[in-house]
């Protein structure tokens, strides 16, 4: 009976590869290149897709974040210390106002010595947009004054609070991504660079050269991580510009992670050193050199480009322990380090939890490049 209502279909017409795909064959499939092969299976993967939006609108913030903060990162409201969030409504008394906020009016209690802040609701302040306010410089070249959002006229606007000397934490946020982010993709190009030369020719030409390298790499990695970033950022001179402390750091962080790299570049090439395509690359002349960079790597780009989404949070992490420690960036520069550092006293952050909202941002980008890293990873293994 089982046998009996099994339906079979079977095509008994000649196959004509010029009329089209077969009964349940895909013949596009066939002549896609293999990128594009890769970029079907990442596009499936939803979470991967969704991170990768993430991250590219936080980039995409980079070179407008003076545009998009408030407030300049540095401006202090000496009446404002330790405000709280500030709320945006749309209705007052029942009548839609548009967005806005209610102005805060300090009060310092003498019997707790504490500042509390209380909102006037009689008076409701409307948002401005894209107005004119603080002048800035866009990389310290071109002046504006344009903003997104603006406070109120004879207001204030603090929508994540403020810190000990009343600067805007939205702010201070957004311009600490600009540090943050690029630390961990000047830190990775870096590892790389160094992960694919030693890498390369370890797993070319072996022998002795393969020996040294696996004798430097192991060398490396014996020593801790942490107090090994810890002793080299301390041994930054203090006196240096914040400019030569992030180009340090920098330097520190993609020193410290290549030898992971290099013992991956290695094991592929090991491997596809032995393939026809590198013998008969070899016997028409092509040099060590060229047959790694135009043969070897890129059969293992997707490798690579999976690794450095995975690699970039470890650096955006290593640059957050080091600020938060006090060994990393130093103010007048903002990062998230910088600021999660402000937020050590377990005092300060018991009475204002607001100080610790820039670890939120630390943990979306960290989150979606692992995402990212899973969807690449599984986008480009031909056996998934």
């Amino acid at each position: 009976m089982q046998e009996a209502g099994r339906r079979h279909f079977v095509d008994t017409a000649p196959f004509d590869p010029a009329t089209g795909p077969a009964h349940g064959h895909d013949a596009a499939t066939d002549t896609a290149s293999a990128w594009r092969l890769i970029a079907r299976k990442f596009l499936r993967h939803r979470l991967a897709v969704a991170s990768l939006i993430i991250l590219a609108a936080m980039y995409a913030t980079i070179p407008v974040v003076e545009f998009l903060a408030p407030y300049e990162q540095n401006k202090r409201h000496g009446d404002m210390l330790y405000a709280p969030p500030q709320a945006v409504h749309l209705f007052h008394e029942g009548a839609f106002r548009g967005p806005f906020v209610y102005p805060y009016r300090a009060h310092f209690d003498l019997e707790s010595f504490q500042r509390s802040y209380i909102a006037d609701t009689s008076a409701p302040q409307p948002l401005r947009f894209l107005c004119r306010g603080e002048p800035y410089h866009y990389f310290g070249l071109i002046a504006g004054d344009r903003h997104l959002l603006c406070p109120p006229e004879g207001g204030s606007l603090f929508l994540l609070g403020t810190d000990k000397l009343g600067r805007d934490l939205l702010s201070r946020i957004i311009y600490g991504a600009r540090i943050s982010l690029v630390i961990g993709l000047a830190g990775v190009a870096i590892s790389f660079v160094l992960g694919l030369f030693f890498g390369g020719i370890a797993g070319y030409f072996g022998g002795l050269t393969d020996a040294a390298v696996q004798r430097l790499i192991e060398i490396v990695r014996s020593v801790p991580e942490l107090p090994l970033w810890l002793a080299l950022s301390a041994a930054l001179p203090p006196n240096w510009s914040p400019l030569a402390i992030f180009f340090g750091i920098t330097l520190i962080l993609g020193l410290l992670d290549w030898p992971g790299l290099a013992r991956a570049v290695r094991s592929k090439l090991l491997a596809l050193r032995e393939e026809d395509f590198v013998a008969a690359a070899e016997l028409m002349g092509a040099s060590p050199r060229h047959v790694i960079q135009r043969h070897l790597i890129p059969n293992f780009m997707s490798h690579l480009i999976a690794s450095a989404t995975l690699a970039i949070p470890t650096m955006i992490l290593g640059e957050t322990a080091l600020s938060f420690l006090g060994l990393g960036l130093r103010p007048p520069v903002t990062s998230w380090g910088v600021l999660l550092n402000e937020a050590q006293n377990l005092a300060a952050v018991q009475l204002y939890p607001w100080l610790l909202l820039p670890t939120v941002p630390v943990l979306v980008t960290v989150l979606a490049y692992n995402f990212l890293g899973d969807g690449l990873r599984d986008a480009a293994d031909p056996y998934h």
